[in-house]
């Protein structure tokens, strides 16, 4: 697939077929995508791949981080338990949730430079798993900034940050594209 192909027909995917991806295709993906430019070479990314029996607790992790931000507040308890059982098996029905993060760097230059890095190796993730027939969605949800939660994963909040949990399988079905602002609106070029 040719790269301008690729990530115009890359799709943000939200329903995953009920089947895994062979991990040496995942490895093949996350490989790829280490050739993201990262400032003087640090490669700041780590990744988790919660997978199998293990996306039943990673779930049971992410409910209980929804309930202590207090996203259920306001709901009786019934309405509360639909909600986390509806949360719990949406989780359920994704094959695979990468979880991605950087060492935390107290320079604020050097941090965002990290930081881009690790996006930008997100982003080729999405490439290369498009590119063999692997959707992706990329989410930011509230539980990556919970420090309970963090722990529950094995990644020290004091030293780490959460990037993204990066949610991956075979697609059940593929959104149409949305609509692009043209490229004349955003771009301008200086000459003066």
């Amino acid at each position: 697939m040719e790269i301008y192909e690729a990530i115009k027909q890359r799709r943000s995917i939200h329903d995953f077929k009920p089947q895994n991806v062979e991990e040496s295709k995942l490895t093949s993906i996350f490989a790829g995508a280490s050739w993201a430019p990262t400032h003087r070479m640090k490669e700041p990314w780590e990744v988790h791949i919660i997978q199998n029996k293990a996306v039943a607790s990673y779930a049971e992790r992410v409910t209980e981080s929804y309930l202590r931000l207090g996203y259920a507040e306001g709901y009786d308890n019934d309405k509360q338990r639909k909600l986390m059982e509806g949360i719990k098996q949406h989780l359920l029905s994704i094959p695979h949730h990468a979880i991605i993060y950087m060492e935390k760097e107290k320079d604020l230059r050097l941090f965002e430079e990290d930081y881009a890095a690790v996006c930008a190796f997100i982003q080729n993730v999405q490439l290369l798993a498009w590119s063999h027939g692997v959707g992706g969605l990329w989410t930011t949800n509230p539980y990556i900034y919970d420090r309970e939660f963090s722990r529950s994963c094995g990644i020290d909040p004091d030293l780490y940050k959460i990037v993204s949990v990066l949610q991956m399988g075979y697609p059940n079905r593929i959104p149409q594209p949305k609509r692009r602002t043209p490229i004349e609106q955003k771009v301008n070029f200086i000459n003066d």
